[in-house]
């Protein structure tokens, strides 16, 4: 795979860095709707291989790996935070 890189502006995510990138190994972006029914732990280890989740427009489209700076619950979805 390409050395990707996802740039983000919310800047209390455990995964900002410096000038908005992301830093995290897995990254879940998903649809608004399966994102409104699952919990807050639904990550990237959770979703299915086949599962797929169309939408029209970018604004039905959510980031799922968001995790609070200095956040207790940092390990909640099994992924490494580093």
């Amino acid at each position: 795979m390409a050395n990707l890189q996802v740039r983000c502006s919310v800047n209390n995510c455990h995964y900002w860095s410096q000038n908005n990138y992301c830093t995290a190994n897995n990254i879940l972006v998903t649809s608004d709707s399966t994102s409104n029914n699952k919990t807050a732990g639904y990550d990237a280890p959770s979703v299915p291989n086949d599962l797929t989740t169309p939408v029209q427009m970018s604004m039905e489209t959510c980031c799922k790996t968001f995790v609070p700076n200095n956040s207790a619950s940092r390990d909640m979805d099994n992924v490494k935070r580093q």
